[in-house]
């Protein structure tokens, strides 16, 4: 990626090289094996890291067009994507923008109000899912059903780093538009 003067991107791809990439040999939830691990929570709950998340990631939307006029709440499966839409929530906040955050859940909680999703009613919004880093897509995929059922107008996935192992392809297979605000030559890992 061209970084040209984009100086919070720049600084972000720094900050997930020094404090998220941990290298050996690693399973990943996908079941596949790499020679590192991108983690991404040592970043999208760091003190530095995680409003250049906010801000680089509200940037990336913005640039392809899912600003704050046309999405209305990001968020995305939980745990990995959870960081990352709180990130996004308080940097349009910061802008004077209004986009909500949302987290999917696993699965429906079997006592309260028994929601699959938390956070504002998604039913009949514009929200793009997100996720911190994805290898297969499977996360984005659940959480873009989860929605869809539950009424949402799913306008796209984002996420901080795309590792480059099929999860842009899986994704944008079942038409969905896919963004990614780092690869893996931003990290030195290609």
């Amino acid at each position: 990626m061209n970084f040209g003067n984009d100086s919070h991107r720049r600084r972000l791809a720094e900050l997930v090289s020094t404090l998220a990439v941990v290298r050996g040999a690693v399973t990943l939830s996908s079941g596949l094996t790499s020679d590192y691990y991108v983690d991404l929570r040592r970043v999208t709950l760091h003190h530095e890291a995680a409003p250049l998340v906010g801000h680089v990631m509200l940037d990336l939307l913005e640039e392809a067009g899912l600003g704050a006029g046309e999405v209305d709440a990001v968020g995305g499966l939980t745990m990995g994507a959870d960081p990352v839409a709180a990130a996004i929530l308080h940097a349009a906040s910061s802008r004077g923008l209004d986009v909500d955050a949302f987290v999917v859940r696993k699965e429906a909680k079997a006592h309260g109000m028994q929601r699959r999703i938390e956070g504002p009613d998604v039913a009949g919004r514009r929200v793009v899912v997100l996720e911190d880093t994805s290898t297969t897509g499977g996360s984005p995929l659940t959480a873009i059903e989860a929605l869809r059922e539950a009424g949402a107008h799913v306008l796209g996935v984002a996420v901080v780093v795309d590792r480059d192992t099929g999860a842009r392809e899986r994704i944008e297979a079942a038409g969905v538009p896919y963004l990614a605000a780092l690869g893996l030559a931003d990290l030195g890992l290609a």
